[in-house]
């Protein structure tokens, strides 16, 4: 520490004049407070003029016999330059002082030779106190950085020619300098000690005045003021000892560490030399606080660690040894223990470290340093801050810049690696955990992979999108860092593009999946086992040939079923190119049945011995319309890694965090994903809180009731933030994945049917999962579990209706192949009929005369009745044709309905009573009014309502009316229309 400053003071600063009289003075409107009459204004405002013209003239003479010669002597020695920029800047905010106190003498010295009134504003030293209080501190800030790198000592051993009389000089400051003095010291007290003698003639003259102030607001002015100076006071005091403190250490520590350590903003704030305390496991041989960093230092090395990353824990759960009282000190890579040998040492250390820590986040110093107006004592657990990871670890070599808690990354942040990683997301304890987006440079090419996903606990889980730089895309979900569960992976470039809808496990395809070669034109149904077509397998191609195998390592094995496109059937073995070999029944569309041996010769072609059974007159629908995979894939077992996904998420107990995590499939491209993460860190629209999860298990108990529950459940799916919503999706884009394109094949109608059956169920199973957990977080019992019938009752009745538009048009185009013949004969019947008039049509038909509406034939001049077509049962025939403007079988069963209603009412009105139709009367007028509807694909419509409707429709009125139409088609794809021959006569005639 620098030796004790000999007692000095300015020669050419006066006492500070006779105390004023000052009498009260009160407030004016315009928050100016004039000094009241019976107050010797003048000589308040005197007092300050001679203050400050005392102080100006004092330092006037310092920047001409000090400071000038001082700017002259400019060293050439590197540490030299060094530190006279310090001293530049310190001769700038020296100036600046000067130019201040110069500015404000004037303007209150021409205040009192134009005017005879003041207020408390012209005392400048209360009302601009935050500019001057502003300028001293950085003056004695500034002041301090010289003292602590010996700017003083080594300006007085300048050669300049100019500090020749330096001694003589200094004189005239200090009364007490003698010629042993230090020059440095001497230096040190002239640059300070005036200046901070004038700072206490400021709070003299304003202690003064306040106490011949009344109470008021004037009084509480200057009380304020007066406070704030005080402070200075005391600030500039310990800045000045934190120098001198530091300016010691420095000194006393060896050229290395003295090299290494000393900037000249760095403060020493404690010295386990000064307040013993030791570091666990002998690490140091002295501790050193400063204000920006912690020092340990052993021999002839140190470790620092930037307080700005310290935490200082006062539960030290090490055991230390008796008498011994701890302190865990926690850092990014490091954690250790300090120990002093009582309780207030250690009080001692734990306050100013976590003064030093408040402070170094800050970026300031407190005012004053060690005062109680600090923000609090404790600094905060949760911070912002850039640090670069050095010892072994995931994290090596690493930049990570964003939010810590105790130690760790925790909350949002980036990490950059030098091989070019990076990682944005959120981290909890040290380690990636949730959304985060990881780009992987791929060796040897300039490009990268991209991994947007949810991260646990430092590893990939969860749902996530992976833009490979090979021009693959990866659509699903991870597990430890690798593709785990349902996931999509997709190859968009020109060369051997492919698209895999199916489950992964350890990276690679396992179980069931979906393959389409865009290249080949072919799409594989069935199992995988470590990314090879192995198990059962169904091959779709895409003109139309379909058949199935069992795979092995993605060689066919074994014998199979190959359904052509001419229906035509072969069972048996064949090759890859899907020619015949070895033992095999071949089927044709004509019932012939070719069984035998196939060869297929170089040259010779394909070649059969065996024999030909002609006895069939045609093919049995039963292998033409051959459905596959129904044994092979069971219904429950595809999909499963969806399901399993939307089954753990309730298991957790739909937590908001993880919902994304688990039922993010709703997302398939980068954009919605940016969206989907504002929607999770931003704050909610009006438009989506209903939909957070627990409003989502409030609604879910609200609306239990039927037409409640059918009302929310049409929300929830259609939107992409409802789990169920989000369950739908998913599931539509497996569903497309294998039915859609290339998989439209009639061979897969059942296939497809059960599949959208099961999804209601499912649906219907995770709405009761959801349901369960609401009402046990509610404290309410859950009502019994449903058997499985009513179950799936409930699941067909509810859910199904509101599913099927997401998979209508790729399960309707199944059933418009699957009935494809029968369409087209029934077609067929329909243009035949189409040739009759409604008279003649209605005769052909059989309808009863009497049921005939003749009134509604209106004719136009040179129309004849016989002729007209398309106007009886009108008001029917509208009815029947809305029949494919919906998707619901429950809607179109309505439509049947008001078909037969309409059909009852138009027979009442013409035999002019109520009439109940006979089922002998009802099938010749509801043939009519099909013919007449011109519905095309309905035996597709007839078999999907029959195949979806509700099971407690069966044998009911809905049930009869199905019937009914099913007959009527039945008749008119069969009908043989011997009397087109008479409709032609009648058209000539």
């Amino acid at each position: 520490m620098m030796e004790k400053p000999v007692h000095a003071r300015s020669l050419s600063c006066r006492q500070l004049p006779d105390p004023v009289c000052v009498g009260a003075c009160s407030c004016s409107e315009g928050g100016i407070f004039p000094l009241c009459q019976d107050m010797c204004a003048a000589e308040a405002t005197a007092s300050l003029l001679q203050v400050e013209e005392t102080f100006s003239a004092c330092l006037a003479r310092i920047d001409a016999l000090i400071l000038k010669p001082l700017l002259q002597a400019e060293p050439s020695d590197p540490k030299g330059k060094e530190n006279f920029k310090l001293f530049l800047l310190l001769n700038d905010l020296f100036q600046a002082l000067w130019n201040l106190t110069e500015e404000n003498y004037r303007i209150l010295k021409q205040k009192c030779s134009t005017s005879e009134s003041f207020c408390i504003q012209d005392i400048y030293t209360v009302w601009k106190g935050d500019l001057f209080l502003s300028l001293y501190i950085r003056y004695f800030v500034t002041f301090a950085n010289y003292v602590v790198v010996h700017g003083f000592e080594h300006a007085t051993k300048s050669k300049s020619e100019a500090w020749k009389d330096h001694k003589a000089v200094l004189k005239q400051f200090l009364t007490d300098f003698t010629s042993e003095t230090s020059m440095s010291l001497a230096l040190y007290t002239v640059l300070h000690k005036p200046i901070r003698d004038h700072i206490e003639q400021y709070i003299l003259l304003l202690t003064k005045l306040h106490e011949v102030l009344k109470e008021g607001s004037e009084k509480t002015v200057v009380t304020s003021a007066i406070k704030e100076y005080v402070k200075l006071q005391s600030f500039i005091s310990q800045v000045l000892d934190e120098a001198c403190f530091t300016k010691s250490l420095w000194k006393s520590l060896g050229y290395k560490f003295t090299d290494m350590l000393c900037v000249p903003e760095r403060r020493l704030l404690e010295d386990s030399k000064n307040l013993p305390i030791s570091a666990s496991t002998n690490r140091s041989d002295r501790i050193l606080l400063f204000d920006d960093v912690l020092v340990l230092i052993q021999g002839n090395s140190f470790q620092s660690f930037d307080l700005k990353l310290v935490w200082v824990d006062e539960n030290c759960r090490e055991k230390s040894a008796p008498g011994m009282y701890g302190l865990r000190i926690i850092t990014p890579e490091e954690t250790f223990f300090l120990f002093a040998k009582d309780p207030q040492m250690k009080a001692v250390w734990q306050w100013k470290l976590n003064q030093a820590v408040r402070q170094a986040l800050n970026g300031k110093r407190d005012f004053p340093l060690w005062g109680k107006t600090g923000e609090g004592t404790e600094p905060p657990s949760c911070r912002f801050f850039t640090y670069v990871f050095r010892l072994e670890g995931k994290f090596k070599s690493a930049s990570y810049e964003g939010e810590w808690h105790w130690g760790k990354p925790h909350g949002k942040g980036t990490l950059k690696w030098r091989d070019g990683r990076n990682h944005v997301g959120d981290f909890k304890e040290g380690l990636e955990h949730g959304f985060g987006i990881c780009l992987v440079p791929r060796q040897s090419e300039d490009r990268y992979d991209c991994y947007k996903c949810h991260w646990y606990e430092g590893k990939m889980r969860g749902y996530g999108i992976c833009e490979y730089g090979n021009d693959m895309v990866y659509k699903g979900y991870f597990k430890d860092n690798v593709r785990q569960g349902f996931g999509i992976l997709e190859k968009f470039s020109a060369e051997h593009p492919f698209k895999y809808t199916g489950q992964w496990e350890n990276d690679k395809k396992n179980g069931y999946g979906v393959w389409e070669d865009k290249d080949r034109g072919e799409r594989y149904i069935g199992t995988w086992l470590d990314d090879h077509k192995h198990g059962q397998g169904i091959v779709v191609t895409q003109s139309g040939v379909c058949y199935q195998r069992t795979f092995h390592a993605d060689k066919m094995v074994g014998s199979g079923i190959l359904l052509l496109e001419d229906d035509s059937v072969y069972e048996g073995n064949f090759t890859e190119d899907l020619t015949f070999v070895g033992k095999g029944k071949l089927s044709f569309a004509n019932g012939f049945i070719l069984e035998g041996t196939f060869t297929n010769k170089s040259g010779q072609g394909l070649q059969m011995h065996g024999t030909l059974n002609t006895s069939n007159e045609q093919l049995d629908d039963r292998i033409t319309k051959a459905q596959l995979g129904l044994e092979e894939f069971p219904v429950e077992k595809r999909w499963k890694g969806i399901y399993d996904q939307f089954l753990e998420f309730i298991h957790s107990g739909c937590k908001e965090e993880t919902e994304e995590s688990f039922t993010g499939f709703h997302i398939q491209t980068s954009k919605e994903l940016r969206k989907s993460q504002e929607y999770l860190f931003c704050q909610r629209g009006t438009e989506d809180v209903s939909w957070k999860i627990e409003d989502i298990l409030e609604d879910l108990v609200q609306h239990q009731g039927l037409e409640s529950l059918q009302s929310y459940l049409e929300k929830a799916l259609k939107s992409s933030l409802h789990p169920l919503g989000k369950l739908l999706k998913a599931l539509a884009i497996a569903f497309q994945a294998t039915y859609s394109g290339i998989g439209a094949n009639r061979h897969l109608l059942t296939m497809a049917q059960e599949e959208v059956k099961y999804y209601a169920k499912k649906i219907w199973e995770f709405y009761q999962g959801l349901l369960h957990l609401a009402l046990e977080q509610k404290g309410q019992l859950p009502a019994k579990c449903m058997d499985e019938d009513t179950s799936d009752q409930k699941a067909c009745n509810v859910v199904l209706p509101l599913i099927l538009p997401c998979f209508y048009p790729e399960l309707f185009m199944l059933y418009m192949l699957y009935h494809e013949r029968e369409d087209d004969l029934y077609c067929q019947g329909i243009m035949d009929l189409s040739l009759f008039p409604d008279i003649k049509l209605l005769e052909f038909l059989d309808v009863q005369k009497h049921l005939w509406p003749l009134k509604d034939l209106t004719l136009t001049t040179n129309q004849r009745q016989s002729l007209i077509k398309d106007k009886c049962f009108l008001s029917a025939t509208e009815c029947l044709q809305k029949l494919i403007t919906t998707v619901d079988p429950r809607e179109k069963l309505v439509i049947l309905q008001k078909t037969y209603e309409e059909i009852e009412s138009t027979v009442s009105r013409v035999v002019d009573k109520d009439y109940k139709l006979p089922m002998d009367d009802l099938l010749p007028l509801l043939m009519y009014v099909v013919s007449r509807a011109k519905i095309q694909h309905l035996g597709a419509e007839i078999h999907l309502i029959r195949d979806l409707m509700e099971p407690t429709n069966r044998g009911g009125l809905y049930d009869f009316l199905l019937t009914a139409l099913e007959s009527c088609y039945e008749h008119i794809r069969r009908i043989r229309l011997h009397q087109r021959e008479n409709c032609h006569v009648t058209h000539s005639s």
